[in-house]
């Protein structure tokens, strides 16, 4: 299987990465940042846009790139290499998928090519207070009202919610789940926005009979389309992962050879080497593992499962990889003026977006009877 990337794709990451370390290069940078509104930087993203890479896995005819889930990856990755708070997984993979997959050409032009151009945000508001993680909706109603629908209740957290020009709304209609599109400035709309740990926003939603727009022309249930969706952005994700666990261990592996104790650099103590190994081979089996899921993903084969899988092993690899870099800084590590404690932050934050380690254990432990037994003696 390949695993090496093309020279377009080397291009697309140096670029990205040119641009992300000027905006993000120094920790303190990024601090500035996620300390005001809209917790990201307008100017990044509208040059990310410039780049053509808010566009990138979308139809040229709707005003993207047509690249695939290969590309979308690279961005990821460099994404997490320096905390960007940029919502490029949440807006591009899975609000503008969902459009991408169910939209009329109408919707697609308008939503996906104001993402593309950097002039729209949307988000995909989903989750429900006591819900975890399912693909379908609970307490948010879709309500007809005369030619269009009306939505009621209560969505939490979504993320960028606050800040979102246009939502991507899951309610329950019927006994089904469809999904809507309801503009920021929407009547009967309230939006709360908080700060979550790692700097990254999210909000409280609330809809009164909020006018909304049926996303698509079929008004089948979405279950399916959404878990899709779900899982094309837990393999996105598990990209961003990989990107801020390689930069906690390279930061991990500077400090151990600078910072001397009795004289000696702290690398020339053997069972410090051997925790720094372990973290390498941890990100190393989670690099494999992700790369593998977005070539099922790019195959259009099982994606869920393939996503579930590679959720699992980039959960235990970011809390390996994130404690042990913390524990190998010493007490400099828990500060917050020193970026390991917030590559540990986002590594958590990221293992609890759209389910987590113990989550996906749990799903594929429940498919393995759907495996054949295998005779080691026939």
């Amino acid at each position: 299987m390949e695993f090496s990337y093309d020279d377009e794709q080397n291009g697309l990451r140096e670029a990205v990465r040119g641009l992300l370390e000027r905006a993000y290069g120094d920790s303190e940078q990024r601090r500035s940042v996620v300390a005001t509104e809209p917790g990201f930087d307008e100017k990044t993203w509208s040059r990310l846009a410039e780049m053509g890479v808010l566009g990138l896995p979308f139809a040229e005819a709707d005003g993207g790139m047509g690249a695939g889930p290969v590309e979308v990856s690279v961005v990821a990755e460099e994404i997490g290499r320096v905390l960007a708070p940029e919502p490029f997984v949440e807006a591009v993979v899975l609000a503008g998928g969902l459009v991408a997959d169910l939209g009329t050409d109408a919707q697609r032009t308008e939503v996906l090519g104001g993402l593309a151009e950097g002039v729209l945000v949307p988000t995909f508001a989903h989750a429900e207070i006591g819900t975890r993680w399912e693909p379908v909706a609970r307490s948010v109603t879709a309500t007809r009202d005369g030619d269009g629908w009306t939505l009621t209740g209560v969505k939490e957290p979504v993320p960028n919610g606050a800040r979102a020009d246009v939502l991507v709304v899951s309610a329950v209609t019927e006994g089904a789940t469809r999904l809507f599109l309801v503009p920021g400035d929407a009547a009967g709309l309230t939006r709360t926005g908080h700060r979550n740990h790692d700097g990254t926003r999210s909000a409280r939603v609330e809809f009164a009979d909020t006018p909304a727009q049926l996303l698509g022309e079929d008004t089948g249930d979405r279950t399916a389309t959404i878990e899709k969706a779900q899982a094309r952005a837990r393999v996105a994700y598990g990209h961003e992962a990989l990107g801020a666990m390689e930069t906690a261990l390279t930061t991990t592996a500077e400090y151990l050879k600078a910072r001397k104790q009795f004289g000696v650099p702290l690398s020339r103590f053997q069972a410090l080497t051997f925790r720094a190994a372990d973290m390498y081979v941890a990100l190393e089996l989670a690099r494999s593992t992700v790369m593998w899921a977005t070539l099922v993903v790019d195959a259009d084969g099982d994606v869920v499962a393939a996503a579930d899988r590679a959720r699992l092993q980039v959960s235990r690899a970011g809390r390996h990889i994130g404690k042990e870099a913390i524990q190998l800084h010493g007490g400099i590590g828990v500060t917050a003026e020193y970026s390991v404690g917030h590559y540990t932050s986002r590594l958590t934050a990221l293992d609890h977006l759209l389910g987590d380690g113990d989550w996906a254990l749990s799903r594929l432990a429940a498919s393995v009877d759907a495996h054949p037994t295998v005779d080691p003696l026939a």
